[in-house]
């Protein structure tokens, strides 16, 4: 929130990979990929839960990337305005926008007296 509309910008972080992807058709590959993935998003969550089912895990596409090349930008500074700009009483700064889970809202079919683990209420409130 700058004090001009041509200096206002958005706080971002963007990635770009360059490579040749693969589709990972290996079952056991494929699972543990899967498993990194769920435990990235969700930490301690796949030993909670039953193993998959092989359909599952056969109809779930995963595709493997050698990184050949990568760039990176992050924008988290503060704006700048024209020198002469700053004279202007307009108020100029950064208004954040936070992502992160709320709360666990059970499911109408959850068994009675089953509570969330303590891998799930971990991630209650975490941002993103």
């Amino acid at each position: 929130l700058a004090r001009s509309a041509f200096h206002s910008s958005m706080h971002y972080r963007s990635a770009t990979i360059f490579g040749a992807p693969e589709l990972v058709e290996d079952y056991d590959a494929k699972l543990d990929a899967l498993r990194v993935i769920t435990e990235h998003t969700m930490p301690g969550r796949w030993d909670e839960l039953r193993e998959p089912h092989k359909r599952e895990v056969t109809m779930t596409g995963v595709i493997r990337l050698d990184i050949q090349a990568a760039s990176s930008k992050v924008s988290d500074a503060m704006p700048a305005d024209e020198e002469e700009d700053y004279d202007i009483p307009v108020w100029a700064g950064v208004l954040p926008l936070a992502s992160a889970f709320t709360e666990l809202c059970a499911d109408d079919r959850v068994l009675p007296g089953v509570e969330p683990s303590a891998a799930m209420r971990r991630l209650q409130g975490r941002k993103l």
